[in-house]
């Protein structure tokens, strides 16, 4: 925004820089992903490729701390997770909650967006690392990147693990 409005100083609580984010790029959503480049056949071909990927992830969100009768109501299904990942700003407790109510991998990424002494991520990572979960491990300051390639290594040998184990059962006479 500095660089679009030179002169002007902006100080915006998450959600206002979010609104305010997405006005400018047009791009409506919690979450998105674009794609840029000359070829619109080879982006349009990538568009495909990454809605069918991201079509199969299912995530939960406003589970905060603060609301931890919604995250304790959708336990059942982080259970079911290969990996998790799990980003949290303020004082980044999610991500030891978390841990303790399933016993799978918790990649925690602490945000940069909070209010109050979140110092940027700093308090948020800091927390995360002194985790008394033994399940969690942490990423940096916004390296959602990082953790989601994580959690995908992870479910990838998950599934190939259990799909050589459900060859072998059907391959044993019966």
């Amino acid at each position: 925004l500095a660089a679009k409005f030179p002169g002007i100083e902006w100080s915006f609580s998450q959600y206002i820089r979010d609104n305010v984010m997405e006005a400018i790029s047009g791009v409506k959503g919690d979450n998105s992903v674009k794609i840029y480049g000359p070829d619109l056949d080879k982006l349009e071909e990538l568009a495909e490729k990454t809605k069918n990927v991201i079509g199969k992830i299912h995530g939960v969100y406003d589970v905060g701390i603060s609301g931890l009768h919604r995250l304790l109501r959708r336990a059942p299904a982080l259970r079911e997770a290969d990996a998790l990942v799990v980003c949290a700003g303020m004082e980044g407790a999610l991500p030891s909650v978390v841990g303790g109510l399933v016993a799978r991998p918790v990649i925690a990424v602490p945000t940069s967006v909070g209010y109050g002494a979140s110092l940027g991520g700093i308090a948020a990572l800091l927390a995360m690392l002194n985790s008394c979960a033994a399940n969690v491990t942490v990423v940096n300051i916004d390296n959602g990147f990082g953790a989601g390639f994580v959690a995908a290594l992870i479910a990838r040998q998950s599934h190939a693990v259990r799909d050589a184990r459900d060859r072998r059962q059907e391959a044993r006479p019966r």
